[in-house]
């Protein structure tokens, strides 16, 4: 596989442009939802096979492994080669996989080493997947649409976010077989969709693939200000604010609910990025872009602050909604500031650089919350990450100003 010849600019025709970013638009969906939906019923199918929580912990670790390695290098291959082609291969990738433990299933021959090796499978597509998405999204739509495009295609991803696991444990009544059926159906049609989209003009990448070349992503974030601030107020926010891991122990002691409250919550800082993302997309965020973002993890911080005080479950569903919405006004600035500020040839790299500083907010966000809670509690612990959250907001208005000034989303790279 190698760099396309040029064929068409994203910007020769309008109506191409939209025709190919819906495309796309349709595409991510279509991989999103199944690829929520694989992973309720792959938990759950590994907890009946083993009734191993550590175990279930495997499952994430070996997904997470292979794109904490190959997410740099993927990031070079990115800039290298038609992100189409690679985005069809992550989808193929994970269609295999639910064909796999869709066959397995109804054979009786899934255990508990498979599962655990099509997990390492499903690593591998997603460290090629971000990036490529990422990379592909900004070269099909003018500048001047892109916060309105990537606004409406979070949104897409927020529903995903809410209907897949929904729809997994709804179809799992009729056996783990029909939902990896459905999840292989569904990246089937995303591999057709993105292969339809019209080849976008791109200047062949000719250097050298090597440490340097790879660790260019990095550099280029370290050496802009404006990014640099983004990336890591974001990464602070998830990791001090996240209480995801702690909801379990907040519906059951904290709120006397049961699993319908804690699915209940799960949902609600979705919801809330799911209606904030259509306001942007009719209304995008044009002046004091900057400070606006900063404002947005603001929020964020003091939503989770009430989110750990509240003993009502209306209050906390509605601080969560809260936090969802305030945190997708974060990551529509965050992404297209970069997108703007990125030439072509270094976005599939930048967005590589840019998963890590995600991946570790999550992963390492789960991981500070347990901490924090078995030295804290769980309220102290949300408590003590919402006053960490508006401290880092305090702190990067003074470490990073040409984040805090910076006016318009498209302007010089700093």
């Amino acid at each position: 596989m190698t760099a396309v010849s040029p064929t068409v600019s994203a910007s020769d025709s309008p109506l191409r442009s939209f025709r190919s970013f819906m495309l796309f638009w349709w595409g991510r969906l279509a991989g999103t939802t199944a690829a929520q939906m694989l992973m309720v019923a792959l938990g759950w199918q590994m907890y009946e096979i083993t009734g191993s929580a550590w175990d279930l912990g495997l499952v994430g670790l070996l997904q997470f492994l292979p794109a904490l390695v190959l997410t740099l290098p993927a990031g070079h291959i990115v800039d290298r080669h038609d992100r189409r082609w690679l985005l069809t291969l992550c989808l193929a990738l994970q269609l295999v996989v639910g064909l796999a433990l869709a066959l397995g299933t109804a054979g009786g021959w899934v255990g508990r080493e498979l599962i655990l090796g099509l997990s390492l499978l499903l690593g591998v597509a997603r460290a090629f997947q971000m990036p490529s998405q990422q990379a592909l999204a900004p070269t099909l739509v003018p500048a001047a649409v892109l916060p309105r495009a990537l606004a409406f295609s979070s949104g897409a991803m927020q529903a995903a976010v809410v209907a897949g696991p929904a729809l997994g444990g709804f179809l799992y009544a009729a056996g783990a077989t029909v939902v990896y059926g459905v999840c292989a159906a569904l990246f089937a049609l995303g591999c057709v969709l993105i292969l339809r989209i019209t080849p976008v003009a791109r200047a062949a990448q000719r250097e050298p693939a090597s440490w340097s070349s790879m660790l260019a992503g990095l550099r280029f974030i370290w050496q802009r200000q404006a990014i640099l601030g983004a990336l890591s107020l974001d990464l602070f926010a998830v990791l001090l604010g996240g209480a995801t891991a702690l909801l379990p122990i907040f519906v059951r002691d904290v709120l006397h609910t049961g699993p319908w409250g804690l699915g209940l919550l799960r949902a609600a800082p979705a919801v809330g990025a799911l209606l904030v993302s259509v306001w942007l997309t009719r209304a995008p965020i044009e002046r004091g872009v900057g400070r606006k973002m900063l404002l947005a993890v603001g929020v964020y911080g003091m939503s989770m602050l009430v989110f750990g005080a509240s003993t009502s479950f209306a209050l906390s569903f509605m601080a969560l909604f809260v936090s969802g919405g305030a945190d997708m006004v974060s990551v529509v600035i965050r992404q297209t500031l970069v997108q703007l500020d990125t030439p072509d040839e270094m976005r599939g790299r930048v967005a590589a650089a840019n998963s890590i500083f995600i991946g570790a907010s999550n992963q390492l966000g789960e991981f500070e919350s347990g901490a924090t809670a078995a030295a804290f509690g769980p309220v102290g612990s949300v408590l003590l990450g919402g006053a960490g959250t508006l401290l880092v907001v305090g702190l990067w208005f003074r470490f990073f100003p040409a984040l805090a000034r910076r006016d318009r989303l498209q302007g010089p790279a700093q």
